[in-house]
């Protein structure tokens, strides 16, 4: 009976810890890694990094003096060098340690190995990126950052930068318009595309930006955030009207250029190098961001005047994404499929369209559209995506690098409010008044008072 209830008194705790570690580690992964998942692959680290590199081929042979100097002072054997470590960084989500490789080795070697280390030390992943020459840096995650989406706190918008996802080694996806003036965004329905462009929105929405809908589903995706627009299209028409405006807009805006830095009035706008940030601040137009809802709407005809049309409106795209980023004026192109065989021209807008982002689609062809030919590694790892995992994308650009990110969830009537709360920052555009979308003022009910009036008695 003693014996049971010792078992009972040591066992039962142990017990308790064990499964709840295992709970913590299933269910709450950001409670289990700074409690047990770093202290226990810190000390893997620390215990095994010498025989883990030399098992990777991370490791040189010694140079002759440090061969005499072990062999004067001990008698152990004198083993491969591998690369210098730094001091280990723990993190909310992982451990981060800088390499100081030895010569004759590189980053990709260390980078071919990244499977490896982190089966060794016991981590769901192992990213590395190049510091300096001779210096890279390990960022170890601790487990699925992707599968419950937190932005970090330190992802703060600046101007034309939103962070809207994050990334698979734990850190943001920040859309930047000044690096990656322009964008396509693609994924089928329920695939979370929605809530990306929800994201840009509210996350422009609180910037002296100029914000321009162009939803041929007769606004349903952008109607919700009128408040914030300066314009809005709903139907093919009203965006035959509105692209020759924004055209003219960027026609002055170059003009304006001109004038100011002294270049020749008719030099053609295809030559002038500058752009908009060059001005000074009293002048300088504010910034455009055009977002274009499935835009295969545009291109779709039924008859020779809408095909007419249709020219006319990819003409107006094509100039913008050309020329559109020195004018301050950007493009956000999404849709469910976008190739040449929407028709004219939509190869040649596709390729001025630096940033892809490819959610989750129907065939393997409308990934090859997005990612094809920019990083062809990264079409089946967007062929990947399960659709339980709404909101998961493959983001890539002409750099060919590409990362899996994943959109935290945001709901419709959350971003109408923001957009709503920022409607006095809707910057004053008059070419863009006739388009500026009708909303109806929210009439605010007042309180009942708490105190009954009494009847006056004489």
């Amino acid at each position: 009976m003693a014996d049971l209830m010792t078992l009972l008194e040591v066992g039962g705790p142990v017990a308790a810890l064990g499964g709840g570690a295992a709970y913590a580690r299933a269910k709450l992964p950001r409670v289990y890694w700074p409690t047990v998942g770093l202290p226990i692959s810190t000390a893997r680290l620390l215990g095994s990094y010498g025989s883990v590199m030399e098992a990777c081929g991370l490791t040189v042979a010694p140079s002759r003096l440090r061969v005499l100097a072990v062999k004067a002072t001990t008698r152990r054997e004198v083993r491969p060098v591998p690369p210098r470590r730094g001091i280990i960084r723990p993190t909310s989500t992982g451990l981060r340690l800088r390499l100081r490789l030895a010569p004759g080795q590189e980053p990709a070697d260390v980078a071919a190995s990244a499977e490896r280390l982190r089966h060794a030390w016991g981590v769901h992943a192992v990213y590395v990126s190049t510091v300096k020459p001779g210096v890279v840096e390990l960022r170890l995650v601790g487990f699925d950052v992707l599968r419950n989406v937190r932005m970090p706190r330190k992802a703060a918008a600046e101007l034309l930068k939103v962070p809207v996802a994050l990334r698979e080694d734990a850190t943001p996806f920040v859309r930047d318009y000044r690096t990656i003036p322009h964008q396509l965004t693609l994924g089928a329905t329920l695939s979370g595309k929605s809530m990306y462009l929800r994201h840009l929105i509210t996350g422009l929405a609180r910037q002296p930006v100029a914000l321009v809908g162009i939803d041929c589903k007769r606004g349903v995706e952008l109607a919700p955030f009128a408040s914030r627009l300066s314009a809005l299209a709903t139907d093919p028409d009203e965006a035959a009207d509105l692209l020759p405006v924004l055209v003219k807009e960027m026609e002055d805006r170059y003009d304006l250029i001109k004038a100011r830095q002294g270049i020749a009035p008719d030099t053609p706008d295809e030559e002038i190098t500058s752009d908009i940030w060059g001005l000074p601040e009293s002048e300088r137009p504010v910034p455009i961001v055009l977002f274009v809802d499935e835009v295969a709407e545009l291109f779709l005809v039924a008859t020779k005047k809408d095909e007419e049309r249709r020219d006319e409106m990819v003409t107006q795209l094509i100039r913008l994404a050309q020329l559109g980023r020195a004018a301050g004026i950007y493009l956000e192109v999404s849709g469910q499929r976008f190739g040449a065989e929407l028709g004219k021209g939509a190869t040649m807008l596709r390729a001025q369209l630096t940033g892809r982002v490819c959610h989750r689609v129907n065939d393997e062809a409308s990934a090859k559209m997005a990612l094809g030919d920019i990083a062809p590694e990264a079409v089946y790892a967007a062929c990947a995506i399960a659709p339980e995992l709404p909101g998961l994308a493959v983001a890539g650009d002409t750099s060919g690098g590409w990362s899996r990110i994943r959109t935290p969830y945001l709901s419709l009537g959350a971003a109408a409010g923001i957009c709503r709360d920022a409607a006095l920052l809707v910057p004053d555009l008059p070419a863009l008044k006739p388009f500026q979308p009708y909303v109806p003022v929210r009439l605010v009910e007042s309180p009942a008072s708490a105190v009954q009036p009494r009847p006056v008695t004489d």
